[in-house]
């Protein structure tokens, strides 16, 4: 069996959906990786970390593929917000969230063999002022319990920002697009041309 070109080390339905805006052939991967913080490490340092250890656990098995490994890290008053797991916590992390900045670390790891490749974006989102209400009805609606920071800026929790400060609209949903394409043109894959140079 071929090995594949171009992997994506997650399973994330969200990354998944991004990459295949380019219209290049890719497979997925789970990386296994322990995604614990360590003490003292900021929420930046952690996406970073967890990127590269992402693709470098997918890329030992695919020695000869690209491989894209990505996370991402939300803080809120320098306390981590994680994915929320059930509408309680969900709740409870809007609330908090309510009328603050959350700020995103988008980190991602393009890699094959020793050449590596690697990027942080940084998006920051205003809540506006939530009610108990709309807490709970967006919940309801939107069921965002495997999201960092209880939303989906896709759908309808942009609803509950005043502005999004950000280069790549893309990175809030998982995957900074901008610099992953230019970086992958750069490494020989081209979504607009006939035959990626790598294929």
């Amino acid at each position: 069996m071929t090995d594949p070109t171009l992997v994506l080390a997650s399973t994330s339905p969200y990354r998944r959906a991004l990459l295949e805006r380019l219209r290049l052939p890719f497979t997925t991967a789970s990386p296994k990786v322990d995604e614990l913080p360590r003490p003292s490490e900021s929420p930046r340092a952690l996406a970073q970390r967890l990127a590269i250890a992402k693709a470098e656990a997918v890329a030992k098995l695919h020695p000869g593929a690209w491989v894209v490994g990505a996370d991402q890290v939300a803080e809120c008053d320098d306390d981590i917000l994680g994915k929320p797991g059930t509408p309680e916590r969900a709740r409870m992390q809007l609330a908090v969230c309510s009328g603050r900045v959350v700020t995103f670390h988008t980190a991602v790891r393009l890699m094959r063999g020793s050449d590596a490749h690697t990027h942080v974006d940084v998006t920051r989102v205003k809540f506006r002022v939530l009610t108990t209400e709309e807490i709970e009805r967006y919940v309801e609606l939107d069921n965002p319990l495997d999201c960092a920071g209880s939303f989906r800026s896709e759908g309808l929790g942009i609803v509950l920002f005043e502005r999004i400060e950000t280069d790549d609209p893309t990175a809030l949903i998982g995957l900074p697009l901008l610099w992953v394409a230019g970086t992958l043109r750069k490494v020989g894959f081209d979504p607009l041309t006939a035959q990626p140079a790598c294929l």
